[in-house]
């Protein structure tokens, strides 16, 4: 399960039982933080926890504020510094060094445009969108804190923002860029009362996976995929090892013989070939690699792989550059995986790699940020917010 598939279903079991609740998002970062700006966390109001927003040391006073915030039916901003050199050296502070924003709100569990139905709205279309989301305004506005905008990559738009339609319009536009170039950012715009601050976050479907192959070893590849929110598809010619009841995490499996191959429609994401079969390696080969897939990954020695495309070149397949990036074989990360659920762990590894557009290397290793923080726009002072330090964050938490 993803992490917002967890807050939906939480959210769905408070509603049912008249569980008053509230959100926090995390809007803005400022320097280094445990989550980035888009993590959520649910609070009930007495005091369940679903999600995080810190590794630990905000969620306490968070719970509190929430609690607050459900009583007085109002969203407020808070603002956790956590660069106090004075709480790190006596043992008080997390030594996060950053400045975190957190949007705190009251959920109505009848109002189709909360934020949570919203994201529900996205991730039910199985397609990226951008969530706009009002996190700073007019001291005399306030009682507007997060009022959002979703706009999805079918050109639906749910929701309203509480300012004027030029400047609506202008955000709508930004949205649309956001969405075109999938970064998130925080821009900071000028209406009739003062200035506005928006979180234009991008949404994006949870990674789909198809896995030719329904070997042994690919059962605990699934239950790791499953676990990370996924959508799974399996597919083998053998009808005994291709059964629902051998791969219970995966979305579908589906039974595909060797000559039914080429007609497969094209998977859309993500493919490993882990058939453990060269013909029918070769088969889905020949179906993929013309298509657009971005990630194929096979599994075997690179003397397999060899043959498979020296054969594809005998038939005429002509390869560019581009299948260099897309072909991964050996495929894995080079963990020194020997048992089947090492591999899994080295396959998807190298999958969530690729999706992040990352290196993979030992962390130690790299200079600069460990996270990409959404782009911050013209800035402006953030009003109606309360400041707190990082010592109150860790006291809490007792």
């Amino acid at each position: 399960m993803t992490e917002l598939q967890h807050l939906l279903a939480a959210y769905d079991a408070h509603r049912a039982a008249g569980r008053a609740c509230a959100l926090a998002t995390v809007v803005h970062v400022e320097g280094s933080a445990y989550r980035s700006p888009g993590a959520r966390m649910l609070v009930t109001e007495d005091g369940q926890l679903t999600g995080a927003i810190s590794g630990g040391c905000l969620e306490g006073d968070a719970r509190r504020r929430a609690y607050q915030a459900i009583q007085r039916r109002r969203p407020t901003v808070v603002i956790y510094d956590t660069t106090d050199e004075d709480d790190l050296r006596h043992g008080m502070g997390q030594g996060c060094q950053g400045i975190i924003h957190i949007l705190l709100e009251p959920l109505n569990f009848t109002d189709a445009n909360n934020p949570l139905e919203l994201l529900r709205t996205c991730a039910d279309q199985h397609q990226p969108g951008v969530l706009a989301t009002v996190f700073s305004l007019p001291t005399t506005d306030q009682a507007k804190l997060g009022a959002r905008l979703l706009l999805t990559n079918q050109g639906g738009m749910h929701g309203s923002l509480p300012v004027s339609a030029e400047l609506a319009a202008a955000i709508e536009a930004d949205a649309q860029q956001a969405l075109r170039t999938g970064e998130s950012q925080t821009l900071d715009y000028q209406d009739n009362l003062g200035p506005v601050r928006v979180f234009l976050e991008v949404l994006k479907p949870a990674l789909r996976l198809t896995i030719y192959g329904a070997g042994n070893d690919v059962q605990p590849l699934v239950r790791l995929t499953a676990s990370l929110g996924w959508r799974v598809r399996v597919v083998d010619g053998r009808p005994a090892q291709a059964a629902a009841a051998r791969f219970p995490e995966a979305e579908s499996v589906q039974v595909v013989p060797l000559a039914e191959v080429a007609n497969e429609p094209t998977p859309p994401d993500y493919v490993l070939l882990m058939t453990h079969n060269y013909f029918y390696d070769l088969a889905a080969l020949r179906r993929l690699l013309p298509e657009s897939t971005p990630y194929i990954g096979l599994l075997g020695p690179r003397k397999k792989a060899d043959k498979l495309l020296e054969e594809l070149r005998i038939e005429g397949f002509v390869f560019d550059d581009t299948l260099s990036g897309r072909l991964y074989s050996p495929v894995g990360l080079n963990l020194g995986a020997e048992t089947p659920e090492e591999i899994a762990l080295s396959v998807v590894a190298e999958i969530q790699a690729v999706q992040a557009k990352r290196p993979a290397g030992f962390l130690r290793d790299t200079s600069g940020s460990i996270h990409n923080r959404p782009a911050l726009g013209a800035s402006a002072a953030t009003a109606g917010a309360t400041t707190v330090s990082d010592s109150v964050c860790a006291i809490s938490n007792a």
